[in-house]
């Protein structure tokens, strides 16, 4: 993919203004800027402890940064609570899945989609007029929609726990998608994936960024150095909460500190082949 950056204000759906964060002595992030451009696929790579997922975590609002700001189509979002960045538009999968495993596939879907249901406890009682019209919609949306984009149709009514680690990648970003996002926030969604799996895992997230019906600005972490040079737009590279740059694929390739701190020479290969 080429290379773009949010040059304008209208241009940058999500930014991060010297956002940092410490446990205890340990600097999780020091003093991070990133602007992350509407319509953009944005990496986010370093080496383990490096504040990927503390990152994340303050995106989505698990954690409130001590200093610095998180803005939201223009908008501070620092005191709003997960579930409130979620109405907004922000959605995510986990490093480690995050699903019920007791649930059907289904089910597990829709709970992410009851989050942007709009009518109120005793219509919902009710069940007739906006709220029949909105459970409707939502589960044409859901099945006809995401199901059918992940191909996960033979599997909506097995229970979680019995299916393979595979599928279940593919359960919780449907739950994700279920919230129908501005801005998709993927953590190591290819983790523990066979090639075949990650082939179909980096479709999907390629297809979500550029088709038509989805358009999701997507924030990607991960550690496969290829589908991220073959997918990203911008890859921004964190060193144990320090921001080393954010570049193109080929200006991060050619970095020679970003080489020296997380991609080698052996992976650095790997990405040029």
């Amino acid at each position: 993919m080429n290379g773009s950056t949010a040059s304008h204000t209208d241009d940058v759906l999500l930014e991060l203004d010297g956002i940092a964060m410490s446990f205890g002595k340990v600097h999780a992030l020091a003093g991070i800027d990133l602007k992350v451009g509407k319509g953009e696929i944005h990496s986010v790579i370093g080496p383990n402890g490096a504040g990927k997922t503390v990152m994340m975590n303050c995106i989505n609002g698990i954690y409130q940064p001590q200093i610095g700001n998180v803005n939201y189509k223009g908008e501070k979002i620092n005191k709003l609570r997960p579930h409130k960045r979620a109405a907004l538009g922000i959605s995510r999968t986990f490093q480690k899945i995050e699903l019920f495993g007791g649930m059907t596939v289904l089910d597990n879907i829709r709970l992410g989609r009851h989050m942007q249901l709009k009518t109120g406890l005793i219509s919902g009682a009710v069940w007739m007029g906006k709220t029949k019209k909105e459970e409707i919609e939502a589960r044409e949306f859901i099945e006809e929609e995401i199901i059918d984009f992940l191909e996960i149709s033979h599997i909506r009514k097995k229970t979680v726990h019995m299916l393979p680690y595979g599928l279940q990648k593919r359960v919780e970003l449907g739950r994700a998608l279920a919230f129908d996002p501005d801005l998709l926030l993927l953590d190591e969604p290819l983790a523990g994936l066979n090639l075949e799996e990650v082939e179909d895992m980096a479709r999907f997230i390629l297809d979500l960024n550029e088709e038509k019906r989805w358009k999701m600005t997507i924030i990607l972490v991960e550690h496969d150095m290829g589908v991220v040079m073959d997918l990203s737009n911008r890859v921004f590279v964190l060193n144990f909460g320090n921001a080393i740059m954010d570049g193109t694929p080929d200006e991060v390739r050619q970095n020679p500190e970003v080489i020296k701190a997380y991609l080698g020479e052996e992976d650095l290969y790997a990405t040029r082949r």
